[in-house]
């Protein structure tokens, strides 16, 4: 099974194409960015699956990132999987990104407790963990960074993704044992891949996952300016 895999919920678009039962993807491309997803994606998709034999018409499945993340970047990719998957007539699903950047670690874990964080800002993070095997122990939500600190027990924890830091200063202050794996804001690209091949298309919809309200709201009638009478 060949899949497409895109994330755009972080500050990097990404795609690659992967194979099952691969190792590596077949081939993949990650552009850093904090804005400009939407203008760089289309054409980022089109060269990693030119690239393949068969392009589009080689290809099983889709995999988007659904969030939490960027409220514009999450909307981007999931419009493009939805709108591929459709135009190849192949499923689509959606993978968490906190799951994808804590995929690594966990493949690699010995014990103790996986942790994936995302700045949420305002001292906030975006946080799942999880224990050996996958399992989650704290499934993805936003919490202030000691609250979050508190959901993961005693540790030993390591931790990744651009909230790690902060979670970590706060866990050692605490006097917990924190490893902070890299300096990492956004998830392999193959990890979304792999998690997209296991993922089941009835349970794992390309639906954005909005853990916090957007920052930006809509005026209500009684919070626009109105223009005095008779102005211009």
């Amino acid at each position: 099974m060949k899949i497409l895999a895109i994330d755009t919920a972080l500050p990097a678009v990404s795609a690659c194409v992967f194979e099952s039962g691969s190792a590596e993807p077949l081939v993949a491309e990650s552009i850093p960015m904090e804005r400009g997803h939407a203008e760089a994606l289309m054409p980022l998709i089109d060269r990693v699956v030119s690239a393949v034999e068969g392009g589009f018409g080689a290809l099983d499945r889709v995999a988007v990132t659904v969030g939490p993340g960027s409220f514009t970047g999450i909307r981007v990719g999931v419009a493009a999987a939805r709108g591929i998957a459709l135009a190849c007539n192949i499923p689509v699903v959606g993978v968490s990104t906190l799951a994808a950047l804590a995929a690594p670690l966990i493949l690699e874990s010995t014990g103790g407790v996986i942790a994936a964080a995302v700045d949420a800002r305002h001292g906030n993070v975006f946080i799942a963990a999880f224990v050996s095997g996958g399992r989650v122990l704290v499934a993805p939500r936003i919490a202030p960074v000691r609250e979050a600190v508190r959901m993961l027990g005693a540790g030993p924890i390591r931790v990744t993704g651009s909230g790690a830091p902060m979670l970590a200063i706060e866990a050692w202050a605490m006097g917990l044992s924190v490893d902070v794996a890299g300096d990492i804001v956004a998830p392999d690209i193959g990890y979304v891949a792999r998690l997209g091949l296991l993922a089941d298309p009835e349970t794992a919809p390309p639906r954005p996952l909005y853990i916090k309200p957007p920052d930006a709201k809509p005026q209500t009638a009684s919070r626009i300016p109105r223009a005095p009478f008779g102005a211009a």
